[in-house]
């Protein structure tokens, strides 16, 4: 729907005073103006106008005062247009907002009362973006002296909602030091008891959400670790794991795999149709691979509490020394986090973005991630090596050639931004050469 605009007509000050102090307004109707216009200006008085006439432009003084308002008039013209694109920018805007302290209401119109001495009020409205009804509103309940601030409902018409009394005893109620340990919804029927608030638990939210009643709750102890134990050469410590992938038939396969603490390289996988307790050890002699006896003993593998990991063929590579087991625990510096961040990478980044029909289907995938996980992605924990990379020592240099290769790369968008140029930046140069020559 196009939007026209209608333009306002603009007569002559001499008509509209002639029409006043004659009294006739046939002059102004033979030369177009509207009889309601022309009504208008008899009933009421003329603007005064100053003309240019009126000064001698000789007069030097008169002269420079005229071009200092002028000047002065220009610089705040170009202040209000940057401040109001700014609050356009920003959103501010009091259209979908709303002023809960009447001082603030009480501010906007005194600032409006002060605007509308140069500017009309339609204009001054559409530049604050506020309604003509709700400034109308607004103006009633000032004359009448009425206390309300500005409410999105009238107690009259909304009687059930909450007192000014009520809503304090809420708020000295969820700030109290002494209700610190009471979650907000108890707060809320512990008040009812009480005998001080009667409302509901989701009023109780609603309120201290938007008012901000922040509980009274320092931390003292001491935060969590963010980081779980990392080791500092390979094969210092394992993790082992299984998890469980549903096909698209609702089948489950069981996943197992055991990935290494330092570089993160998976060592072995295996996939199976049921959750076999024994399997773990055949995959820690997969893992072990071509190790010699002495390679392979005292190896560190954190667990969890499950039955594969807590069987007499594991617990025979433990008496034998072989295996040195750890149980994870909740806390995250002595968790299996590692593993399963493996694992939630594995199925969102890649399984379940294919259909996982057959457990063939899902094998073949499985052994495509791992293949890419342990070859070609880099991980930023490792400074951009991959984790075959760090497992075999062969990467060393990545980290240094990244970082040069990162300085070269700024270095040349720098010199590609500076070589482009506009069409004025062309003409420019021209002027500067021509001026030289």
């Amino acid at each position: 729907m196009t939007i026209s605009h209608q333009s306002k007509k603009k007569y002559d000050h001499r008509l509209r005073k002639l029409v006043h102090e004659t009294g006739d307004i046939s002059i102004a109707l033979r030369l177009g103006v509207p009889r309601s216009t022309a009504s208008a200006w008899r009933k009421t008085p003329p603007r005064e106008v100053i003309t240019r006439e009126l000064f001698d432009l000789s007069d030097i003084p008169v002269q420079s005062r005229i071009q200092a308002l002028e000047l002065q008039v220009g610089t705040l013209g170009a202040i209000v247009t940057l401040l109001l694109v700014l609050v356009r920018i920003a959103g501010a805007r009091l259209s979908g907002e709303r002023l809960p302290e009447g001082e603030d209401k009480d501010k906007v119109l005194r600032a409006i009362e002060r605007a509308v001495r140069v500017l009309p009020l339609r204009s001054v409205l559409r530049i604050l973006g506020l309604g003509s009804s709700r400034y109308h509103a607004w103006t009633r309940s000032r004359t009448k002296g009425c206390p309300l601030d500005d409410r999105s409902s009238c107690p009259k018409t909304h009687p059930a909602q909450l007192l000014p009394e009520d809503l304090r005893t809420m708020r000295d109620l969820a700030t109290s030091a002494d209700y610190r340990h009471v979650p907000t919804s108890t707060l809320a029927i512990l008040a009812q008891r009480l005998g001080k608030i009667f409302a509901s638990p989701s009023t109780w939210l609603r309120h201290v959400r938007d008012r901000g009643w922040r509980r009274p709750r320092k931390r003292v102890h001491p935060a969590k670790p963010t980081e779980g134990i990392r080791t500092n050469k390979p094969d210092g410590l394992w993790h082992i794991d299984v998890t469980v992938i549903r096909l698209l038939d609702g089948t489950k396969t069981y996943l197992q795999a055991i990935i290494d603490n330092y570089s993160r390289r998976i060592l072995a996988w295996r996939l199976d149709e049921k959750l076999a307790p024994m399997a773990s050890v055949p995959l820690l002699l997969k893992a072990f691979g071509g190790k010699g006896q002495a390679e392979a003993r005292h190896q560190s593998l954190m667990v969890d509490g499950g039955v594969e990991n807590f069987n007499q063929a594991v617990d025979d590579l433990c008496e034998k020394g072989i295996l040195h087991r750890i149980l994870a625990q909740t806390d995250i510096f002595s968790s299996n986090s590692m593993i399963e961040a493996f694992w939630r990478a594995l199925k969102h980044h890649w399984l379940f973005l294919n259909n996982l029909e057959s457990i063939s289907t899902l094998r073949r995938l499985v052994e495509f991630y791992v293949r890419e996980h342990n070859e070609s992605l880099p991980h930023s924990a490792l400074k951009g090596r991959t984790p075959d990379e760090m497992y075999f020592g062969i990467g060393e240099d990545v980290p240094e050639r990244l970082r040069l290769a990162r300085i070269e790369a700024r270095a040349a968008r720098l010199e590609a931004n500076r070589r482009i140029e506009c069409e004025t930046c062309k003409s420019m140069a021209w002027e500067q050469l021509a001026n030289l020559n």
